[in-house]
C-alpha cells in the first residue's frame, strides 16, 4: 500500500462503461480521480495547457472560447501519430500533477480508497508501481463502437480510429486484477452488484 488509502486503477476501452462503474464505486465511498476530467479542465478555456498547445500546433487549434478545438485536434491526432504524441507531452504531465494533488488531498481527508480513472492506464506504462490493484471494464469491440456512436454522435470510422489507438482487449485483461464484463447482456443492476462486490473487497 502507498499511504493509508488503497490506490486502485480503473480502465477500459472507450464505451466500456468505465465511468459508470467509477460512479458506482464513488457512491460507495471511493474517491475518484478522473484523468479525462482533469484533461478537459487543463485544455478548457484558459486552461494550463492552452498556451503550449497554441505554440505547438497554432492558434487555429484553439476555439473562440479559449479552449482546445477538440474536433480539429482529433482529426489531426488520428491522422498523424506524432501530433498525438506532441499533445500528450503537453497534457499528460499536467494531468499527472493534478491527479497527485487530488489523491494527496483525499488521503489527508482520510479516504480509504482512491480510484484513478485512466482510459489509457495500460498503454501509458507508468502506473504499475503506483497502484495496489487494477480494475478493467471489458466488452466486445462492436458493443463499444455502437455505444460511442450513439453517445457521442461520432461516425464509425472515427470511433474505430479511437479504438485502434487503445490496447487490445486481451492486453487490458492481462493487466487486470479484477475484470468486469459489461457486454450487451449486462444491466445497470448487474453493474451495481459487481460494484458492491468490489467495494466490499476494498473495505468501503
Amino acid at each position: 500500500m502507498q499511504g493509508s488509502a488503497s490506490r486502485i486503477g480503473l480502465t477500459g476501452g472507450i464505451g466500456s462503461g468505465k465511468s459508470t462503474f467509477g460512479t458506482l464505486l464513488e457512491q460507495r465511498g471511493a474517491v475518484i480521480v478522473d484523468s479525462d476530467q482533469i484533461a478537459r479542465h487543463v485544455t478548457g478555456p484558459g486552461g494550463a495547457a492552452i498556451a503550449a498547445i497554441a505554440q505547438t500546433f497554432g492558434a487555429e487549434y484553439i476555439d473562440s472560447s479559449g479552449a482546445l478545438d477538440r474536433g480539429r485536434m482529433r482529426q489531426l491526432a488520428y491522422a498523424k501519430p506524432e501530433a498525438r504524441s506532441a499533445l500528450e507531452a503537453i497534457v499528460h504531465p499536467l494531468v499527472s500533477l493534478h491527479s497527485s494533488q487530488q489523491a494527496r488531498a483525499a488521503e489527508l481527508a482520510g479516504s480509504r480508497a482512491i480510484v484513478f480513472d485512466v482510459p489509457l492506464l495500460v498503454e501509458s506504462g507508468r502506473w504499475a508501481q503506483r497502484l495496489d490493484a487494477v480494475i478493467v471494464l471489458d466488452c466486445p469491440a462492436e458493443v463499444q463502437i455502437r455505444r460511442v456512436m450513439v453517445r457521442s454522435a461520432l461516425d464509425r470510422p472515427t470511433v474505430e480510429a479511437i479504438l485502434s489507438a487503445q490496447s487490445p482487449r486481451n492486453i487490458r485483461r492481462a493487466s487486470a486484477d479484477i475484470v468486469i464484463h459489461n457486454g450487451d447482456n449486462c444491466t445497470l443492476s448487474d453493474l451495481q452488484q459487481m460494484a458492491a462486490n468490489v467495494a466490499d473487497r476494498l473495505g468501503l
